[in-house]
């Protein structure tokens, strides 16, 4: 079978698509956009970020995240402090009250995710979570990829 491309580009995009526009609709309730979700899901995990790990994240360019973040800083959902170990750089963390907008967030969007049924059976979901990351690290050009099943090296197939 021949390799087309513009045809998983396609299938990709579409899928994006769909889905962020089923998100925001979540999110919308919420005066949230999908960005700062992202945002908030990265920074949940209690560790300071740096801004260009934030940006990389939020798929956002380093313009747009400082606009964001201060936006967030307003909202007293995030904030910035000096990182201890290269005072140079700023570490972006949540609030208190960031984290349980998070909460909100993430089980308003498991909700709709799931409810009345689930998108995708659970082997379905890891095994498409598996196929993307290997496609994202052989885009990439990594040549690794860490998945539910450890870190492989990916070859180019040619």
């Amino acid at each position: 079978m021949a390799r087309r491309p513009h045809e998983l580009l396609h299938l990709l995009t579409r899928a994006e698509r769909l889905s962020a526009r089923r998100v925001q609709s979540v999110l919308d309730e919420f005066d949230c956009s999908i960005e700062a979700w992202r945002v908030l899901d990265l920074l949940s995990d209690g560790e300071g970020h740096h801004m260009a790990a934030v940006a990389d994240h939020a798929f956002l360019p380093a313009p747009s995240l400082t606009k964001l973040i201060d936006q967030l800083v307003d909202q007293n959902l995030v904030f910035r402090r000096v990182d201890p170990a290269d005072r140079r750089r700023v570490l972006v963390q949540l609030t208190p009250r960031g984290m349980r907008r998070r909460q909100r967030l993430s089980r308003a969007v498991l909700t709709d995710w799931d409810e009345p049924e689930p998108l995708l059976a659970e082997d379905e979901e890891e095994r498409l979570k598996t196929l993307l990351d290997l496609l994202a690290g052989a885009l990439g050009g990594s040549g690794k990829v860490t998945t539910a099943l450890g870190e492989r090296a990916v070859g180019r197939g040619r």
